[in-house]
């Protein structure tokens, strides 16, 4: 027992935003199952550090303090700028980078950059795996996450238990990059979704059709998803888009994202870019810190029905 805790590693997150914060807290709550000698946490904001003292994760003064402390180090931000930052900065990532260090960027970053950064990484001996999380943050709350993962086999199967401490999926997908890719393209895929749910609801509502007994009808049908049940009965529906979500500009950054790759491929994707206009609309209509099924407000306005069950 007293071998097991010496070998255990002290665990660093940075980021505890919408998602950090119930990842974070589902790490220390599986602490025991994966063996963890300490759970360190840096935010600029001190109530969600607050919030897991309860959960007996230590706050730390500062990003320096934590990376020299941790062996494992979780980032969850909100992009590829803020993680860039975070490695390259003095006093950052790369700077405290050696052979006892792992990173793990559960942020969505683009492909390059996430490959750029970790040849950077494995250059001072350090390890470094993408593994972008995707679902919701009720799924962030439960642990029920899809984690995508990119990086060495080797590094994965070090750092799985772990991330099964917050995820119900994990998924291997390849090397450096390829975590990032999957999950890029799912939110691509998502977001074009959910846009044609909101065409699909709005047109019923003007032709005299209750949302609800559509959206009931479409989970029989051929058009059943998860942003159905999810984005499009809990938010379309309902008219429920609050912040401290995943927000439209998140999602128009991670669209961004997607058509970079598509632009690196050569590839003209015609109803991503129809979407990324869309989320632009809703930004400029007020709405791009709310939860980015909003954009029903730029497709029927005004969203709210009280005559839908």
């Amino acid at each position: 027992m007293n071998d097991a805790n010496k070998s255990a590693p002290v665990i660093g997150f940075i980021g505890l935003g919408v998602m950090g914060e119930p990842m974070c807290r589902n790490l220390a709550k599986n602490r025991a199952r994966v063996g963890v000698k300490r759970i360190i946490a840096f935010d600029v904001r001190s109530q969600p550090l607050q919030n897991l003292t309860a959960y007996d994760v230590s706050p730390m003064a500062s990003v320096e303090e934590l990376i020299q402390t941790a062996q494992l180090i979780f980032l969850s931000l909100p992009g590829g700028k803020e993680v860039e930052a975070l490695v390259t900065q003095p006093g950052g990532l790369l700077e405290g980078a050696n052979a006892d260090k792992t990173i793990i960027d559960l942020s969505t970053t683009p492909v390059e950059l996430t490959r750029q950064l970790a040849a950077r990484v494995a250059a001072k001996g350090a390890s470094f795996l993408d593994a972008p999380v995707a679902r919701t943050r009720q799924a962030a709350v439960q642990g029920t996450l899809a984690i995508m993962a990119g990086g060495p086999a080797e590094v994965f199967a070090r750092v799985e238990p772990y991330l099964q401490c917050i995820a119900s999926d994990v998924t291997h997908c390849g090397g450096h990059g390829m975590g990032q890719l999957v999950k890029i393209l799912n939110n691509m895929v998502l977001f074009q979704t959910v846009v044609a749910l909101a065409e699909a609801l709005s047109v019923a509502r003007k032709a005299g059709l209750d949302g609800a007994t559509l959206f009931d009808a479409l989970t029989y049908g051929s058009a059943d998803s998860f942003a159905l049940r999810n984005h499009g009965m809990k938010a379309l529906l309902p008219g429920l888009f609050p912040e401290q979500a995943f927000s439209t500009r998140y999602a128009a950054k991670d669209l961004d994202y997607a058509l970079e790759l598509a632009d690196q491929q050569g590839l003209e994707l015609s109803g991503a870019k129809t979407t990324r206009a869309l989320l632009a609309a809703t930004i400029a209509s007020g709405f791009g810190d709310n939860y980015w099924p909003a954009v029903l407000h730029v497709i029927d306005p005004p969203i709210m029905h009280p005559t839908d069950s």
